[in-house]
């Protein structure tokens, strides 16, 4: 099984990239609730972005080692600028993934090639061992619509909580 964590509430900072963003410390205990609830199995592999914020998520989630995989970074956002209907962004991003929805963005085809390839590898060197991978929102619903052979879903996106899980089982 696939476990796909989002990372917990990041500390927003304007004018700093997204990608550099660390946790908010006001978030920890929702990140511990998700710790103690369960819901992540118990023994597994885990892995996680490099970004401050999944890297962080996972080391509050697990005692265990986590590996950081390069290919799993949330779509490519090399703008500092706030958006102010950033919903609105992304859901253009996944209207048409061939373009960037904003100054800065990679198109979410190539987020979307990028970590299913990694993925598709971690579950290849993993036969059969339950993955807990931490990372992105965005990164996650290209992924798991495409390992199960379905369109994002994006209420589903603008559902996540953060942390979240969702579990996939791919085709």
């Amino acid at each position: 099984m696939l476990h796909l964590v989002r990372h917990g509430r990041p500390l927003v900072e304007p004018g700093l990239l997204p990608s550099a963003w660390e946790l908010d410390p006001a978030g920890f205990d929702a990140i511990w609730a998700l710790r103690e609830s369960g819901r992540l199995p118990a023994v597994a592999r885990w892995f996680c972005s490099p970004e401050p914020m999944a890297l962080a998520t996972a080391q509050l989630l697990t005692d265990a080692e986590v590996g950081v995989v390069d290919g799993l970074r949330e779509q490519k956002r090399d703008t500092p600028d706030w958006i102010e209907d950033f919903a609105a962004t992304v859901r253009r991003a996944f209207a048409d993934p061939d373009r960037s929805a904003h100054d800065g963005w990679e198109p979410l085809r190539v987020t979307r090639e990028r970590v299913v390839t990694t993925v598709r590898h971690l579950i290849d060197e993993h036969p059969g061992e339950d993955l807990v991978l931490v990372g992105h929102g965005t990164a996650w619903t290209v992924l798991a619509a495409a390992l199960s052979g379905t369109e994002p879903d994006l209420e589903r996106w603008a559902a996540l909580a953060m942390p979240d899980v969702l579990e996939v089982v791919s085709t």
